[in-house]
């Protein structure tokens, strides 16, 4: 049987001065195995978000263990915490975060230079996820020129080139047309089943 993805035992994380603390995590637990989908539904402020944060290694937890892909990173530094980020981590949030200078084919590539493809390798990846999104034609158009819709997609397309252990997705098609919601959500599901 093989690591699970994702393993967070009893995360804790509070936030403010003791005499008012807001305990938003008490003893979370949540295992994800390779393959599998899950949405995480609760209401505004139920800590959704900043258990999401704490799985991307984004925050530290006041208590409790996180591991990805067999790899403790409960306690590890912010060096650790990075390369982890790089290698088993992909993110897509609600709001795009693209590098505006670059590219969308540009912002697609970055990710896996960092992690060490060889740039034509990493440019064949970042061309066919582009296709897959249907924006093979604004490859070249840097995020200025693309439609919120499309920048939301070169921005999942990022999350998804380095072909992560994990990919963690807070409302990403929330600002998507139906049939692009469909689309993105089709080619998730995929990766994860890969």
């Amino acid at each position: 049987m093989s690591e699970p993805a994702l393993a967070l035992s009893g995360i804790t994380r509070g936030y403010g001065p003791p005499e008012r603390r807001l305990e938003v995590l008490r003893g979370a637990d949540l295992t994800l195995m390779p393959g599998e989908a899950v949405a995480l539904v609760a209401p505004s402020g139920a800590g959704k978000s900043t258990l999401l944060q704490i799985a991307g290694l984004l925050d530290t937890p006041d208590g409790g263990s996180v591991r990805i892909a067999g790899q403790d990173l409960t306690g590890a530094n912010d060096a650790a915490r990075t390369r982890a980020r790089a290698t088993l981590l992909g993110f897509v949030y609600q709001f795009h975060h693209l590098l505006p200078e670059f590219s969308a084919e540009e912002n697609v590539v970055l990710p896996q230079m960092a992690a060490g493809v060889a740039p034509e390798q990493a440019k064949a990846r970042a061309q066919d996820l582009l296709a897959k999104v249907r924006l093979a034609e604004r490859a070249a158009h840097r995020p200025a020129e693309l439609s919120g819709g499309e920048q939301q997609r070169v921005a999942i397309c990022r999350a998804l080139v380095t072909q992560p252990k994990l990919i963690l997705s807070d409302e990403a098609t929330g600002n998507l047309d139906p049939d692009s919601k469909a689309r993105i959500l089709d080619l998730l599901f995929e990766q994860a089943a890969e």
